[in-house]
Parts: structure tokens; C-alpha cells; sequence
């Protein structure tokens, strides 16, 4: 081989397409395992909706049978009570063995939970929410297995078709069904509908129309796509006669609407019964019809892979010597050269490197050897430049350290918080590198507290700067008793805006400043929402964006400068934060956000403001999980105490 030029070694591979081939075959390959795997997963999602559906029928009949007389039913009651029990494990089953591919496990607990509450209901009452808060859980995991199963993403139509009806139009019809039949049952016992039923019955009329129509719609696309012949003759039957009823259905319940009372109840509730036991039998026809469709494709894209894996093997085997020859070729030469480069970069080369050869790989060698001494050289120069870097690198992290340490300094105290009668006061701040972008201040002077926080755009040694001059502009105007908020806030934007054009800087912060005496807390300055929970539990939250504007943007800012006034009673709580928490995410990119905040925070309403803090950075902290922390985090509490 190495007595060959190199377009004689290409053309003797590119004869027999070794290079192109594998890769064609290789992408072929992925194409089908991942449409394998993508069939197979609805498959599975097919197979956990069977016991769903099963349960959906179980839950609709038990509460129907509870709205009626429950005494005189009870036998039935309990009889239906152990039937649903039953669907419960049927499904529990199936999620033991998927739920972890469908992220459904903690849905079921949640949705088993709710199910237990209604076996402890001994009045068997149709009221009782746990009945629709069952139904909608169920109607959440259903959702859960079409997102998480590919059911909802099927590239063809007549598939497509068809889980859009097991996972849309047929479980919101039974929904409805199941409404419109609890509703007529309402009527029926009071003997006249109000106003406010025949509302309910418009609407849910209208919208079981609709999906009738979408219905109708979808397997019309179905039968007009399908490659299966019998399809249509499977499904007809069923389909027609489904969607009649609803027809039929809707007919009586616009006397209903038009008269106020149901002529023939039992003719009603004949109709109903049969629209949800015909919905049912739909479904079941439907998810049977889909396994096999499912089942064709998976055996089809198989057989595919296996005359591609076979085809592989067999051009593999062919070209297996030819491959071993060029391969020793080629690294006989590339084996010197890696030596020689280890001998460059040690600075230890001394000799030219020689070789046989007549291909273009000695010419490689040749310039290899002109180019080894000046490389030497080069290397030799990168090894005292490195050294320099060294010790430039050990500076700026002592400059670093010094700037971290300054902010740590003038952060308030625990004695200084400790020390304020009126309010307890709990923070928290964790730069996201080195030295941190958040500002955060809490200052007590004559009765007065000034509390300030804010957020400097980026984070590093500059931020952290000027984080620095925030606070100290802020303490020289309170040391200098300025009290009114626009000239205060204007003269710290003026102290700022002349210090970064002197740095040359595009920095710029958002700053909130509070002033606090005797249960009033002025609010002035532009940054994230100011949250306030009250101690009945009412949250409110104040927008800044119209009290301030960014610091450090422009000279004068006092026209944007506004103040708002807000009463503290005991046991109210006042949440200041920066970006970095609302904005945590997790593995998937989903922030933390306000309201995860505000739901801590009203958990722990009875508690110290220290433990309020402690609760909120743990529950953020579960939330993001293993992924990194990019932003600077602050966190300040403050919860009135008694005494005003």
C-alpha cells in the first residue's frame, strides 16, 4: 500500500463505495430504529389508555349512580365502588411498568389520593368535589400519556386520526356525557330547570356538537387515508351509530331548553346511558384498530432493518482486507510523525524523520521536518508565555478576592437586623461567580429603615464594583438625613452615572429603595415585583416598573421617579428578590418563577422571616436540581412584628 499514490488508494475505496455507503446506510439505519422506537412508544401509550378508559367509564357510573337516591342504590354503589377499585389496580399495574417513560407515577398517586377520599365519603354525595377533581386528574394523566407516548405527534393520517379521537374528542364527549347526564338528573328531581341549568345544558350541547363534528371530521380523513381496507368496514357500524345518538340526544335536550321540563325522562336517560356505553365501545374499537395499524408499521419498519443490517454485514466483510491494508499503510507514517511531535513538544527533536514511502505522505514528512526546528522554537516560547499567564492569573484572582471580600463587608449584619424592633428581617445573597452583581442593604437610622435592593446587569469585578457605589452612595445621602425618594433616588443615579462614564462602562442596575417607620413602607425605584402576603393569606404585588427607572442609564431620571405607600399590619410578609431566583431553571430550561415563590412564602406565613427565607431558597433549590446556577441570588424577607 504504501507503493501506491493516494488517488490510487481513494479510487481502489471509493471503487466499492465504502465511505459513502456506510454512511447512506448509517443514516438509514438511525432513521428506522428511531421510528421504531417512536412506534413502539405509542404502542405503549396505546396500552396505558385501555385501563384509563375503563376507569373513565367506572367513575362516570359511580357518580351517577350517587346522585340518585344513594340509599336505595347503596348495594349498587358499593358493588360499582369495588369495580372502580379494580380499574384503579389495572392501571396501577400498567403504570408500574411504563409510568417512568411517561413521567405519569406522581399523576397516578395524586389521582389513587383523590380517589381514596371519595371511599371515605359515607354520604356517597355527588357534591362531593373529589368527584370532579377525580375526573379532571383523570383527565390530566390521559393528556399526559398523549404528549409523553408520540400519540399526539403521528406523522401519518389515518394514526394521527385515530389517537386524536382515544385522546380528544371521544374522552371530552364522555366528559360531556357525563355532565349533560348528572344535569337532566338535576332537572328531572327538581321537576323544571332554573336559568342557570339551561345555560349549562346550551353550552355543553354546543360543545358535544362540535366535537360530534370534529368526530365525524377526523374519521372521514381516516377512512379517505387509511391503506387498511377493512378499517372503514370495522368502524363504521360503530361510528355511525355513536354519532346518530348524539344527534339524537341533542334533539331531546333542545326541548329540554325550549320547554323547561323533559316530556320523557326515561327516554332521555335511555339515550344518554346508550350515548356513553356506544362512546365507550368506539373507543375500545378505535385503540383495537390503532394496535394493529401500530403493530403493521412496527413489523414493516423491522423487516427493513433487518435487510439493511444484513446488506451492512455483508459490504463490511468485503471490504475488510482492503481496509486493514490501508490502515497499516497510513499509520506506519502516522506513527513516526506522532513521535516526532512528541519529541516537538518536549523540545527534544534532533534528527530529520525518514521513510520509505513514494505516496504523498512523504512530501508530509518532508515539510514536517523543515517546519520541526522553528516548532521547537514556538514551543519554547508558548512555555514562557504560559509561565507570564501563570502569574497575571494569580493576580487577578487576588484582585478578585479582594473585591468579593468588600462586598461581604458591607452587607448588614445578623446584629444589625437583630437590633430593629419593628420589623424581622432575614437575607440571603449568593453570587453566581467570584464577585456578584446584587445589591442588598438594610440601614436603621433615628426610627427610620432604608432597605434597598437591587441587580447590576451581568455579574464579575465590575458589577461587583459597582455594586459597591450603590451602597455607599445610598448610606452618604441617608447619613446626610435626604428623605425625600425622587431627590434621593435621582442623586444616587446621578453619583452612579458620572462613575461609569468615567469607567467607560455600559453597566447599568435596577434599584429599589424602601423607606420604613412605624408600619408604612414607601416604595420607590424600578426593579421585579415588591410580593406583600398579608396574614390572612392575600398576596398582592406591586409593579415598579412606574416608580424608577434603571440606574446609571441616563443623568436625570427624576421624572420617571414615583413613589407608592403600602400599610404593614402584624403578621404581614414583604418578599424582595432579584431575577436569579424567579429565574432559576431546571434540566429543562422551566423556570422557578413568582408564583412558586409566592406559594412557599403563603405555606410558611406563621413563621419567622429566617425560616420564610430558609424554606424558599430549599424549595428553589429542589426545583433546579443538578443544573447550574448563572445568576446572582438574593433573597430578603421582612415579616411585621407585633407592637403597631
Amino acid at each position: 500500500m504504501n507503493r501506491l499514490k493516494y488517488p490510487q488508494k481513494f479510487l481502489l475505496i471509493s471503487f466499492i463505495f465504502i465511505l459513502p455507503l456506510s454512511v447512506l446506510v448509517y443514516l438509514l439505519l438511525s432513521d428506522t430504529q428511531g421510528w421504531i422506537n417512536f412506534t413502539r412508544k405509542e404502542v405503549l401509550g396505546n396500552a396505558y389508555l385501555r385501563p384509563q378508559r375503563q376507569l373513565w367509564l367506572d367513575i362516570q357510573r359511580l357518580q351517577l349512580l350517587s346522585y340518585r337516591d344513594s340509599d336505595r342504590h347503596q348495594p349498587e354503589i358499593v358493588q360499582m365502588k369495588s369495580q372502580v377499585a379494580s380499574s384503579f389496580q389495572a392501571l396501577e399495574n400498567i403504570d408500574r411498568k411504563i409510568g417512568t417513560i411517561f413521567l405519569t407515577t406522581n399523576k397516578f398517586k395524586v389521582l389513587k389520593q383523590s380517589w381514596l377520599n371519595i371511599q371515605e365519603d359515607t354520604q356517597n354525595s355527588v357534591n362531593n368535589p373529589q368527584y370532579n377533581l377525580l375526573i379532571e386528574q383523570l383527565d390530566k394523566l390521559r393528556v399526559q400519556v398523549g404528549e409523553q407516548s408520540n400519540l399526539v405527534l403521528d406523522p401519518e393520517l389515518d394514526t394521527y386520526y385515530l389517537m386524536e379521537a382515544t385522546t380528544n374528542h371521544l374522552p371530552e364527549m364522555q366528559r360531556i356525557l357525563g355532565e349533560i347526564k348528572l344535569l337532566t338528573y338535576q332537572v328531572h328531581k327538581q321537576k323544571g330547570s332554573t336559568l342557570r341549568q339551561r345555560s349549562q345544558l346550551i353550552m355543553l350541547l354546543a360543545t358535544l356538537k362540535n366535537d360530534n363534528n370534529q368526530l365525524k371530521a377526523s374519521m372521514s380523513v381516516v377512512f379517505n387515508n387509511t391503506s387498511t381496507l377493512n378499517l372503514r368496514l370495522r368502524l363504521t357500524n360503530n361510528l355511525t351509530i355513536f354519532t346518530k345518538d348524539i344527534d339524537l340526544l341533542a334533539e331531546q335536550l333542545n326541548l329540554l331548553i325550549d320547554t323547561n321540563t323533559i316530556p320523557n325522562p326515561e327516554a332521555l336517560f335511555t339515550v344518554a346511558d346508550r350515548n356513553l356505553q356506544e362512546g365507550f365501545n368506539l373507543w375500545d374499537q378505535i385503540i383495537k384498530q390503532l394496535d394493529f395499524l401500530l403493530q403493521n408499521r412496527l413489523d414493516s419498519l423491522m423487516k427493513k432493518q433487518a435487510i439493511i443490517s444484513i446488506f451492512i454485514f455483508i459490504v463490511l466483510v468485503s471490504v475488510l482486507y482492503f481496509l486493514i491494508a490501508f490502515y497499516y499503510g497510513v499509520m506506519q507514517t502516522v506513527w513516526s510523525l506522532e513521535t516526532a511531535a512528541k519529541q516537538m513538544v518536549q523540545g527534544t527533536l534532533t534528527k530529520a524523520i525518514t521513510l520509505d514511502n513514494r505516496d504523498e505522505l512523504a512530501a508530509v514528512v518532508n515539510s514536517f521536518n523543515s517546519i520541526g526546528v522553528a516548532l521547537v522554537q514556538s514551543h519554547l516560547e508558548v512555555i514562557n508565555l504560559n509561565e507570564r499567564l501563570k502569574v497575571e492569573n494569580v493576580r487577578m484572582s487576588a484582585e478578585l478576592n479582594v473585591t468579593r471580600q468588600l462586598q461581604q463587608m458591607i452587607l448588614p449584619k445578623t446584629f444589625d437586623l437583630i437590633d430593629i424592633e419593628s420589623l424581622d428581617i432575614a437575607c440571603y445573597m449568593e453570587p453566581a461567580s467570584e464577585v456578584g452583581g446584587d445589591y442588598y442593604d438594610v440601614i436603621s437610622q433615628d426610627g427610620r429603615l432604608k432597605i434597598g435592593i437591587g441587580d447590576v446587569t451581568g455579574h464579575g469585578l465590575e458589577s461587583g464594583v459597582l455594586m459597591i457605589m450603590v451602597q455607599t452612595a445610598v448610606r452618604t445621602l441617608l447619613e446626610n438625613n435626604e428623605t425625600d425618594p425622587k431627590k434621593f433616588l435621582n442623586a444616587v443615579n446621578r453619583t452612579i452615572y458620572h462613575n461609569l462614564q468615567r469607567m467607560k462602562s455600559s453597566k447599568n442596575l435596577s434599584l429599589a429603595l424602601l423607606d420604613y417607620q412605624d408600619g408604612i413602607m414607601r416604595v420607590s425605584g424600578q426593579h421585579e415585583e415588591i410580593i406583600v402576603v398579608r396574614q390572612s393569606g392575600k398576596v398582592e404585588q406591586i409593579d415598579t416598573m412606574d416608580l424608577g427607572f434603571p440606574i446609571g442609564l441616563e443623568l436625570d431620571i427624576s421624572e420617571f421617579i414615583n413613589y407608592q405607600d403600602v400599610a404593614l399590619y402584624v403578621g404581614d410578609v414583604v418578599v424582595l428578590y432579584t431575577d436569579g431566583i424567579t429565574e432559576a431553571t431546571d434540566i429543562h430550561e422551566v423556570q422557578y418563577g413568582i408564583e412558586r415563590l409566592i406559594e412557599v412564602v403563603k405555606q410558611n406565613l406563621s413563621q419567622s422571616a429566617k425560616t420564610i427565607k430558609q424554606a424558599a431558597l430549599a424549595d428553589m433549590r429542589r426545583h433546579i436540581g443538578t443544573s447550574k446556577v448563572y445568576d446572582d441570588i438574593t433573597l430578603l424577607v421582612m415579616k411585621q412584628k407585633p407592637g403597631l
